[in-house]
């Protein structure tokens, strides 16, 4: 709660949204999760062999209208899905909390705090019916004794 408050030379209260942050509009992958999967560039895409090579004026239009389609058709698609999109993965992002939050993690204490409780009546019951017997068994064969011998 203290962490939503600051003071300025005023000593004015300004309440920060803790649900909005500075965004920053230069590196929007500050994590790198797209850096291997989206970088597809007009070489990546469209090579010529030697010996058979267009026109360099075709080839110049060619990578002129590779990138700026690509570019523009980008910025309509996020334009027009960006948001609902972004709602979209909001809810569910949202749901897979609430189900982790209040559905698997109860469960998951759950079943430790039944698991000690029957982990605890087995080890009675190997205590009480196996260790003496494996204790009788060792008392049986501990005067066994083995000799190797070579024989030629």
């Amino acid at each position: 709660m203290a962490d939503q408050y600051q003071y300025n030379t005023n000593e004015e209260k300004i309440v920060k949204d803790s649900h909005t942050k500075e965004i920053d509009l230069i590196n929007r992958d500050p994590k790198l999760i797209n850096e291997d999967v989206i970088k597809v560039e007009f070489e990546d895409v469209i090579a010529e062999p030697d010996g058979t090579h267009s026109l360099d004026g075709v080839w110049k239009l060619s990578y002129t209208t590779f990138t700026v389609s690509k570019y523009w058709c980008y910025r309509i698609l996020s334009a027009i899905f960006g948001i609902p999109m972004a709602l979209l993965w909001g809810f569910l992002f949202a749901c897979i909390s609430f189900c982790h939050i209040w559905a698997v993690v109860p469960c998951i204490k759950s079943c430790l705090i039944e698991s000690q409780c029957i982990s605890r009546i087995y080890s009675l019951c190997i205590q009480t019916f196996c260790d003496p017997f494996f204790e009788a068994l060792g008392k049986i064969f501990s005067s066994v004794k083995v000799a190797l011998r070579k024989e030629v």
